[in-house]
């Protein structure tokens, strides 16, 4: 099929498209040798001495640089203080929808800061928003989410019985892993939004999850399960972590692990109602 010009909308839907997987700069269609331009040393300016008598000219100077916006990460003590003062999940919302301290909120559509039932007994915590639930601003909304649905509701519960956010509230570009320093700066607004919320019990969905909220670096296969006390800014409840959705899509062969969590989840939540 022969090439030929894109109209307007098509336009528009690749630019979108760049936008979702996180391409956010133009290269030429040959790649460049910076190495090589390096090393080249600059040529030497020859400057023209005017004839005797004449006014020597002076070059003009050349136009100010454009500033460079560079964005960096607030520290992580800042966020702690914006959220203790948050004493509502509303208040805590606003406090992140004013934040701009998280370099993942430039490139974000939305922010994504919880769904579900906030006075429920139990809190799902993923690890960051994808590009269904950054155009939606809600967790767990596209094939994952539809999956998730399903756990809970094979377990009697679902959105109206559960609360469910994520450790990093926007969406990384292209859906990388989010860095070390936007985790940092993003936690103290999860850990207060468990402190407001005070579930009995706590999920970690996956092991990017588990690994923040558990400080381990033990991998998800042999981390599930394993049920502890967690405590959180003073909040104490049961804890576990269970293979995330997206991987029970890739290894439908290991929904058999997690359904072993979610009836261990029933158990506890049974066991914890008065």
């Amino acid at each position: 099929m022969a090439n030929r010009d894109l109209n307007r909308d098509e336009m528009l839907a690749a630019l979108d498209w760049y936008r979702a997987v996180g391409v956010d700069i133009a290269v030429r269609e040959e790649p460049v040798d910076r190495f090589a331009a390096s090393a080249i040393a600059p040529a030497r300016t020859q400057r023209t001495v005017p004839p005797p008598g004449l006014p020597q000219q002076v070059p003009a100077s050349p136009p100010p640089a454009a500033p460079v916006v560079t964005t960096s990460d607030a520290d992580p003590e800042t966020a702690r203080e914006l959220a203790a003062k948050a004493q509502t999940l509303d208040a805590l919302r606003d406090t992140l929808e004013a934040f701009e301290g998280c370099g993942l909120k430039l490139r974000a559509t939305n922010l994504v800061f919880a769904d579900g039932n906030p006075q429920a007994d139990i809190m799902l915590v993923g690890e960051a928003p994808g590009r269904d639930e950054d155009l939606q601003g809600k967790p767990f909304v596209g094939r994952s989410g539809q999956l998730l649905d399903r756990m809970l509701g094979a377990i009697g519960l679902d959105r109206t019985t559960v609360y469910i956010a994520n450790t990093v509230p926007w969406r990384p570009p292209g859906n990388r892993t989010p860095a070390p320093s936007e985790v940092a700066v993003c936690l103290p607004f999860l850990y207060r939004q468990i402190e407001l919320v005070a579930p009995k019990v706590l999920v970690a969905l996956g092991g990017a999850s588990a690994s923040t909220l558990f400080e381990t670096n033990t991998g998800i296969t042999r981390l599930r399960g394993q049920w502890r006390d967690l405590t959180i800014n003073g909040h104490t409840m049961r804890a576990v972590a269970t293979l995330h959705p997206a991987y029970l899509l890739r290894q439908p062969a290991a929904k058999k692990l997690a359904w072993q969590d979610l009836l261990a989840v029933q158990a506890e939540l049974e066991a914890s109602s008065p």
